[in-house]
């Protein structure tokens, strides 16, 4: 077997006054930042269909980057090479995890019969290749988008037979999922929404969309398979509104349902802003609603309005996202690097930085959210703000053992009420700075 990344050294931790590009500056495996290492907190997972999938087509031009491996795209012994690179790649950045959808393993076939035979027999080589290492399966997926089938989405299909074959993928890239020991398995909304109303039942798309992730459930439970399910939420793109907006969306479908108990949010920062909010805001709300399940480590453009699959460099968004994530306990999942190389990044080495500036980029914002979180001005600042609830009649609205006349009786005896605490933003924003800029 040929060595694919031959002139690329393992990717060490040298600190952040290296200058070396093949070299971490803040991602340090081993430290250990409140209790856990950097590698616990941080379970990175390559995306299988960015990172050797991908090869820089889009609408207006051709691919510029080689992902052929140095065999030809479309035959099997394509897929085994990108499982081979895949792995000397993730070795090679201790990288522990990866996520796939089952068309990125293999070139799906006309006839499902031999797709399904060409999973089982990849699998059966990935499996191989997991010996010896410690790299794992984060989550397996089923891509429900990308085939003319699915035109009209899957779960919300008009067709009762492309249901059937979005169940039978769903199926298969649960047995994989299982069989290779993922610990999550994702349901992205893909084409799950509709272009117009005029033509559209949403009702009757929402309810069978429901239908098909009880089965999932069902059979996943069946075979085994004791993670948890995911929704990646996004408002737009492919279809004008997609079903699973954003997590607050997703979260209030789930519990329609039925579905809350097995399903959590895999939350990715692209989607979160193209739905009008900030990755923060999604983590926050799929915490505070005990939905925080995993995490798609990516980036938008503010100058651009669809998804670009950004690898993350923003240190305050990475921070504000681990503030979070830590306050919350930490993910069941992991940060799945659903990002890829821009169109002119086309060489292996631009791979590698890619991945280099991702991993960095969250580990100083772990660095740095522990500080905060240490350091205690943001946390006191926000328990003393809402202080007026810790007695009287505020204690009495948070036990719930007041009412609505009393309430306006209290109003009444008042006569005018003071103003609310200053919200103190500029001076919060002040300690955001010197905690990340010291």
């Amino acid at each position: 077997m040929s060595e694919f990344f031959k002139d690329i050294p393992e990717i060490k931790f040298e600190g952040k006054d290296s200058t070396n590009p093949f070299a971490f500056k803040y991602y340090d495996a081993k430290r250990v930042i409140m209790g856990k290492t950097m590698e616990e907190h941080l379970p990175f997972a390559m995306a299988w269909w960015h990172n050797l999938c991908a090869a820089g087509v889009d609408m207006f031009g051709q691919a510029t980057a080689d992902k052929s491996f140095g065999q030809t795209p479309g035959t099997m012994e394509h897929a085994k090479a990108k499982v081979d690179a895949g792995f000397e790649f993730m070795k090679k950045l201790g990288i522990k995890y990866f996520c796939f959808h089952d068309v990125d393993l293999v070139p799906e076939a006309d006839d499902i019969n031999e797709t399904n035979r060409r999973l089982d027999e990849i699998s059966d080589y990935i499996l191989e290749k997991m010996k010896g290492t410690e790299i794992k399966c984060l989550w397996g997926t089923a891509n429900m988008f990308g085939n003319p089938r699915f035109m009209n989405g899957a779960g919300s299909t008009n067709s009762a037979d492309v249901f059937c074959f979005a169940a039978a993928q769903v199926k298969k890239a649960l047995d994989i999922t299982v069989k290779l020991g993922g610990r999550g398995y994702v349901f992205w909304g893909g084409r799950e929404g509709y272009e117009t109303l005029l033509n559209t039942d949403m009702k009757f798309e929402q309810e069978n969309i429901a239908n098909l992730m009880h089965m999932a459930v069902e059979y996943g439970r069946s075979i085994g398979f004791k993670g948890d399910f995911y929704i990646e939420p996004k408002p737009k793109e492919p279809m004008k509104h997609q079903y699973d907006f954003d997590a607050a969306t997703a979260i209030g479908f789930l519990r329609q349902y039925g579905l809350d108990k097995d399903f959590k949010m895999n939350i990715e920062a692209n989607h979160a802003t193209l739905a009008g909010h900030s990755f923060q805001h999604e983590l926050r709300v799929s915490a505070i609603n005990g939905m925080l399940g995993s995490v798609d480590a990516n980036q938008g453009d503010p100058l651009l309005g669809w998804d670009t699959d950004e690898f993350p460099c923003n240190v305050y968004d990475s921070t504000m996202a681990m503030y979070e994530i830590l306050k919350a306990g930490g993910l069941t999942g992991g940060f799945n690097f659903d990002s890829k190389n821009r169109r002119p990044s086309y060489t292996f080495e631009d791979m590698f930085h890619a991945f280099i500036l991702g991993m960095d980029t969250f580990a100083l914002g772990l660095i740095k959210a522990a500080e905060m979180i240490e350091d205690g001005r943001v946390d006191n600042f926000i328990k003393e703000r809402y202080s007026s609830y810790n007695d009287g009649i505020g204690k009495k609205i948070r036990e719930k053992s007041t009412s609505l006349t009393e309430c306006a009786d209290y109003a009444c005896k008042l006569k005018k009420p003071e103003l609310p605490g200053s919200g103190r933003q500029e001076y919060l924003e002040g300690v955001l700075n010197n905690i990340i800029l010291r």
